[in-house]
């Protein structure tokens, strides 16, 4: 998508609506959004792709378990992003709960909906006695495919353009003003999405890294935190928190991605000075 902005891109800006995207599929009765089909789209690409992780050896879980984290797992996207945009971006949704109901007008948290994948895992791992970190790993290589949708979603949508730029494909949005934007969006597909996909697929399906509780969750933490905080020097920061940004010099995503830089580092590094589970070619469940 950026080679194709880079390659139309001339004297006179970019402009999205020349692209000829829309928010949705206008079935007259209804608009299918294509934010909902993203998170349909990366739910379900996930859970196939976790029944193919779950039938190589070593596997932490068997199908059933597999079958109640697809359930869990929406839920928590679902409600920790819900209320985790606002706690975290908009305190005052809080005061009127029937608002907290309105999905369709957007407004979801990556660190909420992380939260809620979380007390998911916990939840399955203490109801069938497996190991937490270990179906967290299995979890966190799937995250990206939906992270990839998402953000592509996000930039059909026109929504959560960049700060204001003059590289060749920065692009004007619809009421975002009259200077042209970085398509951040695009960089965290590319950041969030595409690349953790090749990175967590080739540890999975490549090297050993399956036997090693905690690496695969801990890489996937760090690269996500690392590239959230990246693509906020090129985001604009939401407008309620504008003045909080410029105060403390960093956004509030790139606040809350710091503890998770520090855990995911601190996972790697413990599950690379611990032995691999089992020997040889084989390993226990």
């Amino acid at each position: 998508m950026l080679s194709l902005l880079a390659a139309t891109a001339g004297s006179a800006p970019l402009m999205w609506e020349d692209l000829g995207l829309r928010p949705g599929i206008d079935l007259g009765f209804f608009t299918l959004r294509f934010y909902s089909l993203a998170y349909l789209a990366g739910i379900v690409l996930g859970y196939w792709h976790l029944g193919r992780m779950i039938k190589a050896p070593g596997a932490p879980m068997a199908q059933r378990h597999a079958d109640d984290l697809f359930f869990y797992c929406t839920l928590g996207i679902i409600l920790g992003g819900r209320l985790g945009y606002a706690t975290f971006y908009a305190p005052e949704l809080w005061a009127n709960p029937v608002n907290l109901l309105k999905l369709w007008e957007g407004g979801m948290s990556f660190h909420g909906g992380l939260i809620g994948v979380l007390i998911a895992i916990i939840w399955v791992s203490w109801r069938g006695q497996l190991s937490f970190l270990r179906v967290a790993d299995y979890i966190a290589v799937n995250v990206p495919f939906g992270m990839l949708f998402g953000r592509l979603a996000n930039f059909i949508n026109g929504e959560l353009w960049g700060r204001p730029a003059d590289v060749p494909w920065a692009m004007l949005f619809p009421g975002a003003g009259p200077l042209p934007r970085h398509p951040s969006q695009l960089y965290e597909a590319a950041l969030e999405g595409a690349l953790l996909v090749i990175v967590l697929l080739y540890l999975f399906w490549r090297t050993r890294a399956r036997w090693r509780p905690g690496l695969l969750v801990g890489t996937f933490t760090a690269g996500i935190a690392l590239a959230r905080f990246t693509v906020e020097f090129f985001r604009e920061p939401d407008a309620q928190l504008a003045e909080f940004a410029a105060r403390t010099g960093l956004s509030m995503g790139q606040w809350l991605t710091i503890p998770l830089i520090l855990l995911g580092l601190a996972l790697v590094v413990w599950s690379l000075t611990h032995p691999p589970l089992g020997s040889g070619t084989a390993a226990p469940a």
